[in-house]
């Protein structure tokens, strides 16, 4: 699946989402979309949470 597939994908959900539930709705399918990538973006070991926490708390990393 290329990334055009996935955001063609992601765009589809919200939509109907919006159009189903409303905007609220969409808002809140569209934060547990990001929550889901983030958790397996952990899992497949592609993102590092101590550098995201060191980014967030303003300490520098390389």
């Amino acid at each position: 699946m290329t990334t055009t597939d996935r955001g063609i994908l992601v765009g589809a959900v919200l939509a109907l989402a919006a159009v189903a539930f409303g905007f609220w709705s969409m808002v809140l399918v569209a934060l547990f979309m990001l929550i889901g990538f983030g958790i397996g973006r952990v899992l497949e070991g592609k993102l590092d949470l101590r550098g995201v926490a060191d980014a967030l708390r303003g300490r520098r990393s390389s």
